[in-house]
């Protein structure tokens, strides 16, 4: 099957020029599609130094975020490379090939399977997927105690992984692969957020569609958690930009009504008032 992978890279060339070391004599991805989100700094001169034929560098003029520039990439791929599938990737993961082969032999003897990711090692710990987040478990999560109990209620049973591919609502954004007929029958991401819930997102437009969504529990990447964010922005600043897109998230895809969107912000508030005065004292 052909493959294309989309890069999006922002400030962090170092890490996408590991990336791409890392992968761009890999036998199995037919085309890289770079996307640099309106650095500012020297990454798109930089990255320009690794285009060839199987390697290509975009600009994008105006930074709108992970969601929109990943669908810069998407849609030169779908435009000009006609590839059956499509990895979304992270510039700070670690994948071997052997990870990748496996991950499109999945799809060859799967048909049902749309979107696909393997396991994640992050910071000690395996992601391997979860439920799409409700109400309950938005609203929990701004209250700083019970966050770890909200974040519970999102994953599935220890034992539910116990099948070599599982059925789940939502694959890790960091690294995942997809029918690109799929995801064109979903349009992409949704690019009315700028950063975060866009795997949850993706999870709720693939449901609604009837696509079908896995995890390969035999297969993990690395993944090096928001090392480019976290050069770019502060904790609070972060906070506000998830808040924004879980609230775009519960209104446009939970339907929310306006009683409940008034206790999600109103307990994000009181977090965010907490989270200052923290930070000052």
């Amino acid at each position: 099957m052909k493959t294309g992978m989309v890069i999006l890279n922002y400030n962090d060339s170092d890490n996408t020029k590991k990336m791409l070391n890392q992968v761009k004599d890999y036998e199995c991805l037919d085309k890289i599609i770079v996307v640099d989100n309106c650095s500012r700094d020297n990454s798109l001169e930089e990255l320009k130094k690794y285009e060839t034929k199987k390697v290509i560098v975009l600009e994008n003029k105006k930074n709108k975020g992970y969601a929109n520039g990943n669908n810069v990439g998407l849609k030169y791929l779908e435009a000009n490379c006609d590839c059956d599938l499509v990895i979304i990737s992270n510039p700070d993961v670690l994948v071997k090939e052997s990870v990748i082969k496996e991950l499109i032999n999945d799809f060859e003897e799967n048909e049902e399977i749309s979107f696909l990711g393997p396991k994640i090692l992050e910071n000690g710990y395996i992601i391997e997927g979860w439920k799409c987040p409700n109400f309950w478990a938005d609203l929990l999560s701004n209250i700083t105690f019970i966050q770890r109990f909200s974040k519970k209620l999102l994953r599935y049973p220890k034992e539910y992984y116990n099948h070599s591919l599982t059925k789940v609502e939502v694959v890790h954004g960091c690294f995942f692969l997809a029918r690109m007929k799929d995801f064109k029958k979903i349009n992409y991401f949704d690019n009315h957020t700028f950063l975060y819930y866009e795997e949850n997102i993706l999870g709720k437009k693939a449901m609604n569609k009837g696509l079908e969504t896995y995890v390969d529990c035999r297969v993990a990447v690395n993944h090096n958690l928001s090392l480019s964010v976290d050069k770019s922005l502060n904790k609070i600043k972060k906070y506000k930009i998830l808040k924004s897109s879980q609230f775009y998230y519960e209104r446009e895809y939970n339907n929310l009504n306006k009683v409940g969107m008034f206790f999600l912000k109103l307990f994000y508030y009181i977090s965010l008032g907490i989270a200052y005065l923290t930070f000052w004292i």
